[in-house]
């Protein structure tokens, strides 16, 4: 039988010089950073220039805006949406007259106060 013998070891040693160099750490300087902001800014900037540019349209300038006519009536003590309603038009659906007041008004409720003006559609007030 024959033997083998190793005389260097299988495992190399590093020197301390070398083991630093292999973990070094991530720095970003001062360009680097500018450049990774401006790639997480840029989403936000063009979304903003989007809706910028694409919502302008949209602007409320009143040139489409349709001609409302009405009259107005004050509220008087014991006054009702319902009781203006028959009264202006008593011919037609309470609850109908009701619908379009509130929404000429841009009331959410039926609460009205005493002395109040309600505008009332021309359609009705005949």
């Amino acid at each position: 039988m024959s033997t083998i013998s190793i005389q260097v070891p299988a495992i190399a040693r590093v020197s301390a010089g070398a083991r630093s160099a292999s973990r070094t750490r991530l720095r970003l300087t001062a360009r680097g950073r500018r450049v990774l902001t401006a790639f997480a800014a840029a989403p936000v900037v063009a979304v903003l220039a989007f809706s910028v540019f694409a919502g302008g349209s949209a602007l409320a300038s009143g040139d489409q805006a349709a001609n409302v006519q009405f009259q107005t009536v004050t509220v008087m003590p014991g006054d009702t949406l319902w009781s203006i309603a028959s009264t202006v038009a008593p011919n037609d659906d309470p609850r109908d007259v009701i619908d379009d007041i509130q929404r000429l008004n841009n009331l959410s409720t039926g609460m009205i106060q005493i002395g109040d003006e309600i505008a009332i559609p021309v359609e009705y007030a005949r």
